[in-house]
């Protein structure tokens, strides 16, 4: 597949071999690995706390959102958890449940992560109702079925399970659930700092937010653990004026100084930088790839990079944003007239940033390719930094181990996001992240945040049996 038709969800970067991850490049067809070890009883416990939640019309900033909270606290509270073992609070319009499964505290908490809020949908848009969850043709059909509430039902039923068995792991599991992470994040914010007491200092994090199975043409490729993100970052870019008479064109006009600048903007790319993740994924993904795009990712994999290889691969937008830090322009503003000439012009620019990178470096840059001096450029709002999250073996291990278990041959592939999550502040705080959302999904059909979500019910039920495998796992059952 050529690199400009390359789907961002379908590629992936891969792991330094050191780690002993396997990379074979075919799958086995699925097995029903996870619904061998799923009694009935807790089956239907998973799909109704599953149904329960998509049709909860928790959209981000709703009523709704304080409503799901307290179905959720019902739920652990009658699956055997104590009141004070199950907790809201946070900041208004961003509250987080906190529940916790008391360990023997031989080691660090675990914390596991997922978000209730969902992005608004219209049921003249769906096939279906979308805050009605429907099963047909083996799929589960809703909105936040995906994204991300069969995260939370996993968790959720997990820990019930875990209290009924009557485990009590080496750690405590540490269980947040955030209402805003489609829009501010502040709940998660406020969890890692000013509630901070609330989960203690967790070894590290688990989130079912990011990374999952590849499906590439009906079979499993891939298993993705997502260990980085970029920085996002907005500026406002402005130019002033005294205006004037549209009759009288003056050579200071606001709008020509912005769009002088922002042309440059245009042409201009951020110097290639890779890490481990990313170096490793141009490596190994060169056997996915035909010529001369595969030629290209050796090339840049090496070092120092080939940058005549990474020029081509820019011309894929995925492939320069694992390459270097991207600046682009997204909003303009100008005028308050027709026939008069503008006293404003302002424009947004969005920049995602790649980890590590200084961000006055970044600023610096941008107001040397502007070269415009009466542009102003100015933070909307403070970036939060993140750094990537080690590969190490205490986590790769017993995600290889599981994967190898459930889906015998498919390659396990660390991944930077390009966007971001919860686990982003996560990071912030000192705490490493891994996205292991282990639903396998086709990422030429990603319906998240659109039309007709979906969730095969039979790849739902194999994450809840990797999310219960790997919590015990790595507390030492």
């Amino acid at each position: 597949m050529p690199a400009s038709a390359v789907n961002p969800r379908s590629i992936v970067s891969v792991a330094a071999p050191a780690l002993g991850v396997a990379l074979a490049l075919f799958a086995i067809p699925a097995t029903s690995a996870a619904q061998s070890t799923l009694g009935p009883e807790d089956s239907l416990l998973a799909a109704g706390i599953y149904r329960q939640l998509v049709e909860i019309p928790s959209v981000s900033g709703s009523e709704a959102a304080e409503t799901i909270l307290s179905a959720t606290a019902m739920r652990l509270r009658a699956g055997g958890f104590a009141t004070e073992d199950v907790v809201i609070a946070g900041p208004d319009g961003a509250r987080v449940l906190v529940a916790r499964l008391a360990g023997t505290g031989a080691r660090p908490p675990l914390l596991m992560l997922a978000h209730l809020d969902v992005v608004p949908a219209l049921r003249e848009d769906w096939s279906t109702d979308p805050f009605t969850l429907v099963e047909q043709d083996g799929w589960w059909y809703g909105r936040g079925t995906g994204d991300n509430k069969a995260g939370a039902a996993i968790l959720v039923v997990n820990l019930i399970r875990a209290k009924r068995d009557g485990l009590v792991p080496d750690r405590d599991w540490v269980v947040a659930l955030t209402t805003d992470e489609e829009t501010n994040s502040d709940g998660i914010k406020w969890l890692v700092t000013e509630g901070r007491e609330l989960i203690g200092e967790p070894a590290l994090a688990l989130n079912t937010d990011a990374g999952g199975g590849i499906v590439q043409g009906g079979r499993e490729t891939m298993f993705e653990v997502q260990a980085s993100e970029k920085v996002y970052l907005t500026f406002e870019l402005e130019v002033t004026d005294k205006g004037g008479h549209s009759s009288r064109p003056t050579p200071d006009n606001a709008i020509h100084a912005l769009a002088r600048g922002l042309a440059r903007l245009a042409d201009h790319r951020f110097p290639v930088s890779l890490n481990e993740v990313t170096r490793g994924f141009f490596a190994r993904s060169a056997a996915f790839q035909a010529e001369p795009v595969a030629a290209d990712m050796r090339a840049v994999a090496a070092d120092p990079a080939d940058p005549a290889a990474a020029a081509r691969l820019a011309e894929s937008p995925y492939y320069n944003a694992l390459l270097s830090t991207t600046c682009v322009a997204t909003r303009l503003e100008a005028g308050h007239a027709d026939n008069a000439l503008p006293q404003t012009a302002r424009a947004t620019v969005n920049c995602r940033i790649l980890p590590g990178e200084p961000i006055d470096a970044v600023e610096s840059t941008l107001n040397e390719v502007l070269a415009e001096p009466r542009i102003r450029v100015s933070r909307k709002r403070e970036p939060t930094a993140s750094p990537p999250s080690p590969l190490s073996l205490e986590v790769m291990g017993p995600i290889e181990a599981i994967v190898g278990e459930m889906w015998p041959g498919i390659a396990i592939v660390p991944v930077m996001s390009t966007g971001a999550t919860d686990g982003l502040y996560v990071r912030n705080a000192g705490i490493p992240v891994y996205g292991v959302s282990a639903i396998f999904d086709d990422p030429d059909d990603d319906r998240a945040h659109g039309r007709d979500e979906r969730v095969a019910v039979a790849r739902f039920y194999e994450a809840l049996e990797f999310w219960n495998r790997l919590a015990r796992r790595m507390s030492d059952e």
